[in-house]
């Protein structure tokens, strides 16, 4: 049972919205409800898992730190929770264009952990309550409330789940199984079958870790050092730069050689993996060790980056080599590889599986198709990672509450965001295997960088209510001086003089032979607005370095953007062809029976949505078209 009959009884506290579970994603959808005026309850296992990083000591990297700024920009908290407890920030793929730039940060993870629990703790509306959600209670297809393991009700308008990795969870490695949450905490065992009550669909996943190893007993000798930037850039819009240029921790890096491998190799028969104890699919793109040899067998090496997991703990983190072989195989592994010859393990690396949805069963909301005012985000939509979690509990959060305050909702589609492209992703593409957000899933991503997250979105944020007048004012101000300074380079010449043919050839730059703008000049690979300043008389103020990166952007990229903006356009036509709720697919002619199968399984509310389901055709596409007569 999963309550004494005895026990039951009802809380009598006024709740609008319940949040289950208070990991990232948890934690940015209880914000958000509570900041919107909303009497919010956010229930975890444990208070001590709140915000927690079971995994990598990270936040951001590729294609993620474009979403941490998209939350930000949003108002989500994320951005400024890592921005007060990072050790290490890196800008990725600098060699590259814009589009693909990425911050990645190191965080103390204890210290990341607590300083969300405080933001959590000290939050007005909010409150944290530790207790295992076990029935969702719904009545004529909505929401009422929640019951959890005690027997206790908790009645509400709206509930927004975020279970993560903890549904019906099982920590494996060799033949050793515990039924455990991550880092041995508390299981949620029986949320899984109220859920298959009301008829949502479940998937099981795995995902993994690598071990934690003592730092004291780590030769960094025999490997790479590597450091932060030089100058940190913030992931959150508010943080002040000169606040981040801390004194940053050292990681390092190191490889697997052919030792590793072929005691991997050796003990294939004895990895869950591969002997058939784990039933869950893992991520293609966070493959374990043992993936990695048997899907990369021609790689004589791996990269292993060790990471520090905080300023005040010995513990390492050893990414890319995340495992579930058993203990005694671990550490001949480790221990093969250079610099960890002696190595002492902490804690094991492991294989967790879990319960979680078929998101496609959600609207584009986060709202469950089949229960009105049931919200899903995070992990426990399929997805992976802390990002894709935090932004998905950020929406689900915004929605729920937007819901209960009877506003129109919010849906951001693949033009507007990173987010945007992730939830549509879940939601109309069939997935067996955790989602992990990359720069490649996205279509428009010169429009969609890093560096101007703020621009796309804040407005956004400052209307649902989670942006303050005074921060969407500042966003008005940057965004007008640098519309006028771009104004002003495009209509300010230079001509063929000795100074400017002189500064040209300093620069290894073509000499003019007839008059230019200097906005054309800027376009030049090798120049930029810094380099132009000797000749740029008329130039007045001193900008700071974000708006410099703007003005260089817009302007050397101005041909592209425009192009991707015509793209945009024809997009944005499919997406507002809404589809009516009660349209009859079987009426349709011409329509194949795969697409209608398709079509009224997912219900999309647009053209545009409609096209990107499998099995829905462009020539089906066509067929509606004609028949809703767009």
């Amino acid at each position: 049972m999963k309550y004494s009959a005895n026990s039951v009884w009802e809380n009598k506290d006024a709740y609008d919205i319940v949040v289950v579970g208070a990991g990232h994603a948890g934690c940015e959808a209880a914000l958000a409800c509570a900041r919107l005026g909303l009497k919010t309850i956010v229930f975890t296992v444990s208070v001590e898992s709140i915000a927690m990083m079971p995994c990598n000591p990270n936040i951001g990297g590729t294609s993620k730190g474009h979403l941490v700024r998209e939350l930000d920009a949003l108002g989500g908290e994320m951005g400024k929770n890592i921005d007060k407890t990072f050790i290490q920030s890196k800008m990725l793929n600098k060699s590259k264009g814009p589009a693909v730039h990425s911050l990645r940060a190191q965080a103390d993870k204890n210290k990341y952990s607590n300083t969300m629990r405080q933001t959590l703790e000290n939050q007005d509306n909010l409150e944290i309550r530790q207790g295992e959600v076990v029935n969702i209670l719904v009545e004529d297809g909505s929401v009422t409330g929640v019951q959890t393991y005690s027997g206790a009700i908790y009645r509400c308008k709206a509930v927004v789940l975020c279970t993560g990795t903890y549904l019906k969870a099982r920590c494996i490695y060799g033949d050793v199984s515990m039924h455990t949450g991550p880092n041995g905490l508390q299981a949620a065992n029986y949320l899984t079958d109220c859920l298959k009550e009301l008829g949502i669909k479940m998937y099981r996943f795995k995902t993994g870790t690598p071990a934690r190893i003592d730092k004291r007993s780590i030769d960094f000798s025999k490997m790479e050092e590597q450091f932060g930037d030089e100058r940190v850039v913030p992931f959150s819009f508010t943080t002040n730069p000169e606040d981040v240029q801390i004194e940053q921790a050292s990681c390092w890096l190191t490889y697997t050689n052919p030792t590793t491998h072929e005691i991997i190799r050796k003990n294939l028969d004895r990895s869950p993996l591969y002997s058939g104890m784990i039933e869950g699919t893992g991520p293609r793109y966070c493959p374990s060790i043992e993936d990695k040899i048997v899907k990369f067998a021609d790689k004589e090496r791996h990269q292993v980056f060790i990471e520090p997991e905080g300023l005040e703990t010995n513990e390492m983190y050893i990414g890319g080599m995340s495992s579930s072989l058993p203990e005694d195989v671990q550490y001949k592994m480790y221990r093969s590889v250079p610099g960890l010859e002696h190595a002492k393990i902490v804690k094991n690396a492991y294989a967790i599986e879990y319960d979680c949805i078929d998101a496609r069963q959600l609207h584009p909301t986060l709202e469950f198709k089949s229960i009105h005012g049931l919200f899903s985000g995070g992990q426990f939509n399929g997805s992976s990672g802390y990002e894709e979690a935090a932004t998905q509990g950020l929406i689900a959060g915004i929605n729920a509450a937007l819901e209960v305050l009877g506003r129109e909702q919010l849906i951001l589609d693949r033009s507007q965001a990173y987010i945007g492209v992730l939830i549509d992703d879940l939601v109309t593409k069939e997935s067996h295997e955790p989602y992990r957000m990359m720069t490649s899933r996205a279509e428009y991503r010169l429009l969609l960088r890093q560096d101007n997250a703020d621009q796309r979105l804040t407005e956004i944020g400052h209307k649902i209510g989670l942006i303050s007048d005074e921060r969407y004012q500042m966003l008005l101000d940057k965004e007008e001086i640098i519309r006028k300074e771009i104004h002003r380079l495009e209509h300010t010449n230079v001509g063929t003089s000795q100074e400017i043919t002189d500064f040209l050839t300093n620069c290894g730059s073509t000499p003019l032979t007839s008059g230019s703008t200097l906005a054309e000049l800027i376009k030049r690979p090798e120049l930029n607005y810094e380099l132009l300043e000797p000749i740029d008389h008329m130039r007045t103020e001193s900008f700071s370095r974000e708006i410099v990166e703007q003005i260089d952007i817009n302007i050397k990229y101005e041909g592209y953007i425009k192009r991707q903006l015509k793209q945009v356009e024809q997009f944005k036509k499919l997406e507002t062809r809404k589809i009516p709720a009660d349209i009859d697919y079987d009426a349709v002619p011409s329509l194949r029976i795969e697409a209608v199968q398709k079509l009224k399984q997912f219900r999309p509310l647009s053209i545009g949505q409609a096209s990107r389901i499998s099995g829905v055709s462009p020539a089906d596409i066509s067929v509606l078209l004609v028949y809703l007569g767009h």
